[in-house]
């Protein structure tokens, strides 16, 4: 008998040790992001270095097919313009061991009006705007061109861009600018049945565009950002917004919502700028490369 009571705490320690340890109730998952490649065969500017956008595009592939992703996500400004200039990066993001996807950027219509229809093909979209579920997580890539100068196509959606922008011009918004756009009526109530539906669902919601709705600048912004964000306030599933267009990069945190804008990979003579993003229970660890740096983020 006395020594059954001495095995005691040593079974106890083993029962604890063989219990199986909960299951997080969201995995964990890694994926790639990239913005602003933005190659066109021309000149350089004094920040923007455009004939080495696809070796940079290559190095960042070849170190992500180093890792197990998920997906890999390029947020916008694909090319900077020509049609052609397409063909020269869709062999190189082609080699990419992980799923991919695109946003589309304002730069990625910067091409002859009847090749336009054409972009999206391209770009291997089947919509303009979409969501892609995985891991208990809803991810929202939005339109920012549904509404702008240089990306509606339809006459319905010009008259949307030209009735929006004489909404907003009264308030003499600095962002009000041709290369920014806008989410159309439809978008935009797509957006609140998807973050019902991710509610309904107990899913975690990210948000990927091109355009900031938030940030150091607010000249780059949506047009209508503050629609967007009246949305993504009402809805506690939101747990991050992803964005380019703005190259120098930003981050605000506002109300648990983090909004990182990814700095453009073609800004500097001789570095690159991309990143990994790992999904945690509890966290988002960004590893960045060249002029991206890390983050770690709370989710809230």
């Amino acid at each position: 008998m006395k020594l059954f009571y001495a095995l005691v705490p040593l079974l106890l320690i083993m029962a604890c040790n063989t219990k199986e340890k909960p299951v997080p109730e969201y995995p964990d998952f890694e994926i790639g992001v990239i913005a602003d490649c933005q190659y066109c065969d021309c000149e350089p500017t004094d920040v923007r270095f455009y004939k080495k956008a696809p070796a940079r595009l290559k190095q960042a592939v070849t170190e992500l097919n180093t890792h197990t992703l998920d997906y890999t996500i390029h947020l916008g400004d694909f090319i900077d313009r020509d049609f052609n200039s397409f063909d020269t990066l869709i062999s190189i993001w082609g080699g990419l061991k992980s799923d991919r996807y695109h946003v589309l950027g304002n730069h990625d219509f910067s091409v002859a009006d009847s090749l336009k229809p054409l972009v999206f093909e391209k770009m291997d979209l089947k919509d303009r705007y979409y969501s892609i579920v995985k891991n208990k997580w809803r991810f929202i890539i939005l339109d920012g061109n549904d509404l702008s100068v240089h990306g509606a196509l339809t006459e319905a959606k010009k008259q949307q861009t030209d009735s929006l922008f004489q909404q907003l011009s009264s308030k003499e918004l600095p962002n009000l600018k041709p290369w920014n756009g806008g989410l159309g009526k439809e978008q935009l109530q797509w957006i609140e049945d998807e973050l019902k539906l991710a509610t309904q669902n107990k899913e975690r919601v990210g948000f990927y565009c091109h355009f900031p709705v938030l940030g150091e600048t607010n000249d780059l912004n949506l047009w209508n950002y503050e629609q967007l964000l009246s949305i993504i306030d009402k809805y506690d599933c939101v747990k991050f917004y992803f964005n380019g267009h703005h190259h120098d990069g930003s981050y605000v945190q506002k109300d648990g919502v983090h909004y990182l804008n990814f700095k453009g990979m073609l800004d500097t003579r001789d570095s690159t700028s991309f990143a990994r993003v790992a999904f945690h229970n509890d966290s988002l660890i960004v590893k960045g490369y060249g002029r991206e740096p890390d983050r770690g983020l709370l989710i809230r």
